[in-house]
């Protein structure tokens, strides 16, 4: 921190009549009036890289917003562009982009400050924070009359503003953090690089974080485990590999929660750094053993930890394979995150299977569904790679068929077929193999995929496999807590725990729960079948109007679960279903990028710059490239996306759409069936919901409303 000297004679010189404004009009735009604050400055001397400094202080903004109570902006940056540091003071008469808690900002002051001089930097900020309590400061430069008049106004207050105390140095808080969402594509990216945002914008905090999502695991290194100080948790799934971070500290919230308030989540864990601190933790303690005598694995996804309505609490991991059963998670999140995390492992199966299926009826027609299993299994390649179409196919159902395909093409076309259909044929045992596995850990993969093979047999289809999946995570989870001799421990894992698990949900399917399951699984496919165009249009409508309310939350994820499990049935009817959730998925990026493009002028300068990525993002099914705008401005964006969601989900079931394949947007559009009908439906909806969007925004003018904690906070974390 610079002296007081020093600092009284660097604010003497921070303003002058060069760097006031009075009664400023550039436009509305942020990025208007910072080119011409900043150009203005270069004009001065007091600074020569225009360009660079704006970059750099709207990227600052879109971190965080820097308004404060009373109509006051306070935009900032440090940048090698600033040849001294520099105090600029604008009064508007209209309202900008500039906004705070009470409204659009009246009063604007940019600290620059070269990028090598942080504690100049931290200084001004927080004199200028102390004079800005001043409710006369705020008084007399609203009623300043000329630019010099409001110079020396200026320089009075920051040079006679209270100066802050030193403070000693204290140790970064060091924190470990893991992302995982159930498709494991971009809530996982999204949290991680907010959560890698909000870190660089304190200076007490160093965070590593460990994505597992659909590109793989990106370990944390051993260095970074080993100093850390506390293990965030941002996942709506179990995550692996938990027996690393021995018994650190954690902190487990939902994984939104990370994306949209990742200051909020790094303060709770610098909390829970703290309390264990006090309470005496030690990094280099062993990890604690369970109750098999084996080290604690917490790849169950079932450690409890605190949440956004709980706070802070250091989790204890002894207690935690037991947590969901003695009542410190509530039993419907422990159910919840297990199927999520059923779903993360089942996806991959029915993305590759279906992309394969797809492939098959490219390259060997649209009849190779019937002989694949004949071609692949009685013929011979050298029989069948030299004919020329059409090829004669015997099979033992149909008699013989004549495909309008070379040999070869023809057998190609089968192998990739018969591929993709024997991963779909093991999907529903996945998918309750890893709903096992997110309530008991490894000892309820067994179970759990037995007795999903098992629900295939009988007919209950992805209902039996939640089934079978949630009875085998139960009763694995039992059996993992029996007392038993030391010599009969190293074979519980291996032999009993599967054995016995096994056993019983086998036993109850069959006895049971198989046939009722059944029944249920054929009545649902029989309705899908039946509908007819109004119906189908209704019901695909409420499917999108899922898909758009909450963009990845829970809503979305049951309509996307029951669209993936219908993906993996054989009746064609249900594949109707993942068309239209994929399609009214794409429409929230897709309507807020139109809706940009259409009246650009209603959005932020960081909207618009969403806008261009949201095209891309909406064209590859992820929904989540609306968040921010959602989160902006929720009561005129989010009914105006379900709308346009409701109306392409509808029109795309009702129109006959249908699909295998559960993600890839329009770059898996030839795995569609009727590409013409979907498209429309995507485009039908995506127009609707701009239109809404630009319709409520031009109607309802926006007030942006800022919580005055979260001002202030902004201000204190450059300080």
């Amino acid at each position: 921190m610079s002296s007081s000297a020093d600092f009284s004679a660097i604010a003497s010189q921070l303003a002058d009549e060069s760097t006031v404004f009075l009664d400023l009009d550039v436009g509305t735009q942020k990025e208007k009036i910072l080119n011409y604050l900043i150009a203005k400055a270069v004009e001065a001397g007091r600074a020569t890289d225009r360009e660079g400094i704006v970059t750099a202080a709207l990227e600052r903004e879109e971190k965080a917003p820097t308004g404060l109570p009373g109509g006051i902006a306070i935009p900032h940056c440090r940048h090698d562009g600033w040849t001294q540091p520099t105090l600029i003071f604008a009064r508007f008469n209209s309202a900008t982009e500039f906004t705070t808690p009470d409204g659009p900002a009246d009063l604007l002051f940019f600290i620059g400050v070269p990028a090598s001089n942080s504690a100049i930097h931290v200084d001004i900020l927080a004199a200028l924070a102390k004079a800005l309590q001043d409710k006369g400061f705020r008084a007399v430069l609203r009623g300043a009359e000329n630019d010099e008049e409001a110079a020396r106004i200026i320089s009075e207050h920051i040079t006679t503003a209270p100066r802050r105390k030193a403070k000693k140095p204290s140790s970064k808080t060091s924190i470990v953090a893991i992302t995982a969402c159930p498709t494991g594509i971009a809530h996982t990216y999204l949290a991680a690089e907010a959560l890698t945002d909000a870190a660089q914008s304190m200076a007490d905090v160093a965070l590593t974080v460990e994505t597992q999502g659909s590109a793989g695991t990106k370990e944390a290194p051993a260095d970074a485990i080993k100093r850390a100080d506390v293990l965030v948790i941002a996942a709506d799934i179990g995550v692996t590999g938990l027996n690393r971070f021995n018994n650190m500290p954690q902190l487990k919230v939902p994984i939104r929660k990370a994306v949209n308030e990742p200051i909020a989540v790094i303060e709770q864990a610098k909390a829970i750094a703290e309390q264990a601190r006090v309470r005496g933790y030690d990094r280099k303690a062993s990890a604690p053993k369970d109750d098999n005598g084996q080290e604690t694995n917490s790849q169950t996804g079932t450690a409890s930890a605190a949440t956004a309505s709980e706070g802070p609490q250091v989790v204890n991991k002894n207690r935690a394979r037991r947590s969901s059963l003695s009542g410190e998670k509530s039993f419907g999140h422990w159910i919840r995150d297990a199927i999520m995390t059923g779903v993360s492992y089942m996806v991959p199966f029915v993305a590759a299977s279906g992309l394969l299926i797809a492939l098959g009826f490219l390259v060997g027609g649209h009849q190779v569904g019937l002989v694949a299993d004949a071609v692949t299994r009685n013929l011979k390649p050298s029989e069948i790679i030299g004919l020329d179409a059409p090829v004669a196919v015997p099979t033992q159902d149909l008699g013989t068929v004549l495909i309008d395909r070379s040999g070869l093409w023809l057998y190609l076309g089968s192998a990739l077929f018969a591929i993709g259909d024997h991963g779909m044929q093991v999907i529903v045992a996945v998918m309750s193999a890893y709903i096992a596995f997110g309530m008991a850990g490894r000892a309820g993969i067994a179970p759990g995929f037995i007795g999903g093979a098992i629900a295939v047999t009988v007919g209950a289809g992805f209902l039996g496999g939640l089934v079978t999946g949630i009875l085998a995570g139960l009763v694995v989870a039992l059996l993992l807590r029996m007392k038993v001799p030391d010599w009969l421990q190293p074979l519980m894992p291996v032999v009993v725990i599967p054995m016995l698990g096994a056993m019983a949900v086998g036993l109850t399917m069959y006895l049971l729960l198989g046939m009722p399951l059944a029944w249920l699984m054929t009545a649902l496919q029989q309705w899908l079948q039946s509908l007819d165009t109004t119906a189908a249009f209704l019901f695909g409508g409420l499917l999108g109007a899922m898909m758009c309310v909450d963009m990845g939350g829970m809503v979305n994820k049951a309509a996307y679960l029951f669209a993936v499990a219908n993906a993996a049935s054989a009746d064609p009817a249900s594949w109707k279903i993942m068309a239209a959730v994929m399609a009214a998925g794409m429409v929230p990026p897709l309507a807020t990028s139109l809706a940009v493009v259409l009246r650009p002028k209603l959005f932020s300068s960081a909207e618009r710059q969403n806008g261009k990525a949201g095209w891309v993002l909406g064209a590859a099914f992820i929904s989540e490239g609306a968040i921010p705008f959602a989160a902006a401005d929720p009561l005129r964006v989010i009914p105006s996306i379900v709308v346009g969601g409701a109306v392409t989900g509808g029109t795309s079931l009702a129109l006959g759409a249908a699909t295998r394949v559960p993600h890839g947007g329009v770059f898996v559009l030839f795995a569609i069936d009727n590409q013409m009908a979907w498209l429309a439906a995507i485009g039908l909806g995506s127009i609707v919901a701009a239109a809404l969007i630009v319709a409520a925004k031009s109607m309802w003018p926006r007030k942006t409303v800022i919580d005055e904690e979260e001002s202030t906070a902004a201000l204190s974390v450059e300080s």
